[in-house]
């Protein structure tokens, strides 16, 4: 298994359309009263949106591209809420790797070369380029910030399609950008430009159920000095606060491997 699949549990970690019906989002020319648009506003109405549930259930696609390498897989993603996120990645209908992700710690293993791993978030950041917790990636697959926007301050902006905030801090800028009508985020980046560094998700559309708005995909851009890897996922089914089990274990004999 490339290194690329790799990436694609840890940061997705993550076609047919979802029996949902996908929401309609407007630009801010299609909402009348913008004069008064703040970047408090923008915070409290996304943070007003519904996304309520204990857990998620969820079938996707997805396709991995970089410089040298593409692959296309099936994914299973269970999450349970600000607890763990269980990825299971399959190709032909077939288990080619797992990943537990916890707040403390990350756990998978790839068949291909009979590996697997176990370690923090600290040297993942690293080895991925960008600084991920277990909190952010939840978000990612979500539709929410990496960043709590409550906890800081943004400058607003807005174009002919989004509402924009903008934050920098010492080298960093972050930028999140939201469609007009329910404040749903369309996309988000960090962007490093020292490091000639920069990553972001964009959210192409979202799906309404009857307790939370979730993408109905998801693009994730990663630009790095090697070049740039693409991760494209499609959400295929979604289910809503089932019991769901997490079931992972490395199978044996399989070689220790660590990230430095």
């Amino acid at each position: 298994m490339k290194r690329g699949l790799y990436i694609m549990l840890l940061v997705f970690l993550a076609s047919c359309k979802s029996k949902q019906a996908f929401v309609e989002t407007k630009t801010p020319d299609a909402v009348k009263d913008t004069l008064a648009m703040t970047s408090e506003k923008i915070i409290k109405g996304h943070y007003g949106a519904k996304s309520d549930f204990a857990t998620l259930y969820i079938r996707a696609n997805a396709k991995y591209k970089d410089e040298q390498n593409s692959q296309s897989v099936s994914a299973e993603i269970r999450i349970k809420k600000n607890e763990q996120i269980l990825v299971s990645i399959r190709v032909l209908g077939i288990t080619m790797a797992k990943a537990l992700i916890t707040p403390k710690e990350v756990k998978y293993y790839e068949k291909l070369n009979g590996t697997y791993f176990e370690g923090d978030y600290a040297s993942l950041s690293q080895w991925l380029g960008t600084d991920l917790d277990f909190i952010k990636v939840q978000n990612m697959l979500t539709g929410k910030p990496i960043d709590d926007l409550t906890k800081g301050t943004y400058a607003f902006s807005e174009t002919d399609k989004f509402y924009t905030l903008n934050a920098t801090e010492g080298t960093t800028t972050k930028t999140f950008s939201f469609e007009a009508e329910h404040f749903l985020l369309k996309k988000q980046e960090i962007s490093q430009p020292e490091k000639e560094r920069r990553f972001e998700v964009n959210y192409p559309n979202f799906q309404e159920f009857a307790t939370a708005f979730l993408p109905g995909s998801l693009n994730i851009n990663a630009f790095q000095k090697k070049g740039k890897t693409t991760i494209n996922i499609d959400y295929n089914s979604v289910t809503f606060n089932e019991e769901l089990s997490f079931p992972y274990s490395v199978p044996d004999g399989y070689d220790r491997i660590y990230i430095k």
